[in-house]
């Protein structure tokens, strides 16, 4: 599948939208739901938002803020979810951010995603086009930023989740966040399925986003296809939703009986839905 850089004035465009989603949908909690568990190991809906926090203020150039010398201090290489360097980074902007009350993280959310905002209008086209180290490699800024969208959304989904709501998972922010949850299908399909030489599965998505991705196994190794090509070995149909959520590693396909169809190669098929899951 070929891979292309966003428009920048578009997913500039997009990347304030999602802000403002997740700000809409965490307006009106109280601190004891603030504190409710998420769907991310180990971190509270405070924590998912303090994250995003962290990571857009990295980005503006800022370091974590010092360690409350009046709390315990958190070893958090130890901590069971933090496997490797960016996300001890991570935890140490969701720890300092924590003695908030979620009604000043929010406002500092507010705060920071608009000086990014703010930043991203600023950009020329060169810059935006730059070589720049991101969590899937070195990359334009521009793809960059698609990776930011992707994760702000599905931490929007992660909130939703914790709190018991329901928000719209169709839509352009969710066309551009799943260019990042299918590119990287073809290593789930060799690494994690065991996919022999030849084999070629369609993914059905069958909405809100509204999708058929083709991957197959080609001289060893997977790939996303622009198109099909020949019958497939097996067919997977389920919603974007369950699919974003198993890709995201945020549930297992246990939980969801009956919510997915495998029809050919049943066996290769199921391998594939249990080895979905990524981390960037």
């Amino acid at each position: 599948m070929t891979e292309r850089t966003p428009d920048r004035e578009h997913l500039t465009d997009l990347l304030a939208q999602q802000w403002e989603a997740i700000a809409a949908l965490v307006a009106d909690l109280d601190e004891k739901a603030w504190r409710r568990p998420s769907p991310l190991p180990g971190w509270t809906i405070f924590d998912v938002v303090a994250h995003m926090v962290g990571t857009e203020s990295w980005l503006l150039g800022q370091t974590p803020p010092p360690h409350d010398p009046l709390r315990p201090k958190t070893d958090v290489r130890t901590l069971p979810h933090v496997r490797n360097e960016v996300a001890v980074l991570n935890e140490i902007w969701v720890d300092r951010l924590r003695p908030l009350s979620g009604k000043r993280l929010l406002a500092l959310f507010d705060e920071v995603t608009e000086q990014r905002r703010a930043a991203l209008v600023a950009l020329d086209d060169a810059a935006w086009a730059e070589p720049t180290v991101s969590p899937v490699g070195q990359v334009a800024y521009g793809r960059f930023m698609r990776v930011r969208l992707f994760d702000c959304w599905m931490h929007e989904l992660d909130l939703a989740d914790g709190i018991g709501r329901i928000v719209p998972e169709g839509g352009d922010r969710a066309e551009e966040a799943f260019a990042e949850l299918t590119l990287g299908l073809g290593r789930a399909l060799v690494k994690g399925a065991k996919a022999p030489e030849g084999a070629r599965i369609t993914l059905d998505l069958t909405g809100p986003v509204t999708r058929q991705v083709h991957l197959a196994v080609v001289g060893g190794r997977g790939a996303v296809l622009d198109a099909a090509e020949g019958e497939p070995t097996a067919v997977i149909r389920l919603d974007s939703g369950l699919f974003a959520r198993l890709r995201g590693g945020r549930t297992t396909v246990d939980k969801h009986d009956g919510q997915v169809v495998v029809e050919g190669d049943t066996a290769l098929g199921e391998r594939l839905v249990r080895n979905l899951a990524f981390t960037i």
